[in-house]
């Protein structure tokens, strides 16, 4: 083959190969300009940000790819890391976060209250639980802050418990086996443990923190100041996707992303509402009141360094 020939196919090929190349970078996190991708856990939590994948879609040319992670963990890795644009995550792991300078803001609610304390069957009052197990998923968690509240009804405190954290999906087993006496976790599992038989709901949130913030939907600054129309946008729709998500439609999402049975859903959507998600300056000082009283934070975000209003 001679030379000139040779110069030309390997010029041919490096073109090819750049072009490759930067067809894939386009292609990327940070290359597809219509894709919004959102961390979840498959929890009641977590179902406006799945309506809203639904249905933005069939709107606009705009998509939200819900990315399914098995713990908080992985999904505060993904999130921490960049390699999702938002998430729906336990607000005070986000503060958590915030706190060691991950750029994040909390754009909306999850959802309002819909967590139950729930506990075995021989347990009539907040005073049995002194001595007893009791599961939380995480110690940065309302789960914690309304375990320290469903306790504080009975004067005691949180020393007077044997906290352990589990994963959500092992806390019904493990109150049918007695290994815990009780647990506080995102829902369904309070459900799923009433539905077994396994215990009972001791409080209901709203019974001991009214308006309880739990999930919040969180942005990284780099989606907010990369594309600062779509995330307004999405988030305004993301607001009326929970203000639209009535009982019958929450359980039509749920059974499409959850796979639980219609007992335990019905059960579980009863104890959470997803309209009105903005948060306010008041509930978030309420609660970074409770996460100071309580240890998880002696310097929790302020308001309006961590929240941002579109």
């Amino acid at each position: 083959m001679k030379k000139s020939t040779k110069k030309t196919l390997l010029s041919l090929l490096l073109a090819l190969t750049l072009t490759v190349s930067l067809t894939a970078c386009g292609s990327g996190k940070d290359g597809d300009g219509n894709t919004i991708k959102i961390a979840y856990l498959p929890i009641t939590h977590s179902l406006a940000v799945l309506e809203e994948a639904k249905e933005l879609e069939q709107q606009t040319g705009l998509k939200v790819e819900p990315v399914k992670y098995g713990s908080w963990p992985e999904l505060l890795d993904a999130l921490n890391s960049g390699n999702v644009d938002g998430a729906s995550v336990l607000i005070e792991l986000a503060m958590k976060s915030k706190q060691e300078g991950i750029g994040i803001k909390a754009v909306a609610l999850g959802h309002r209250d819909g967590n139950v304390i729930v506990v075995s069957n021989d347990i009539n009052t907040a005073a049995d639980l002194k001595g007893k197990t009791f599961a939380i998923p995480h110690r940065q968690s309302s789960h914690n802050i309304l375990l320290n509240d469903a306790l504080a009804t009975a004067g005691l405190t949180i020393d007077d418990v044997n906290v352990t954290e589990l994963a959500p999906t092992e806390m019904p087993s493990a109150l049918a086996s007695g290994q815990i006496n009780g647990y506080c976790v995102a829902e369904p599992f309070g459900a799923m443990g009433v539905s077994l038989g396994a215990g009972k709901v001791l409080f209901s949130s709203e019974e001991l923190w009214e308006n309880s913030l739990c999930c919040g939907l969180v942005l990284t600054d780099k989606f907010i100041n990369d594309r600062p129309d779509d995330a307004k946008y999405f988030v305004e729709q993301y607001k009326q996707a929970g203000n639209a998500l009535d009982k019958e439609k929450a359980k039509e999402i749920a059974k499409e992303y959850l796979n639980q049975s219609d007992e335990v859903l019905d059960t579980s959507l009863q104890w959470i509402s997803y309209n009105d998600l903005d948060i306010t300056e008041d509930t978030y000082n309420t609660l970074v009141e409770k996460v100071k009283s309580y240890g998880l934070s002696d310097n929790p975000p302020d308001y309006n360094d961590f929240v941002k209003n579109f």
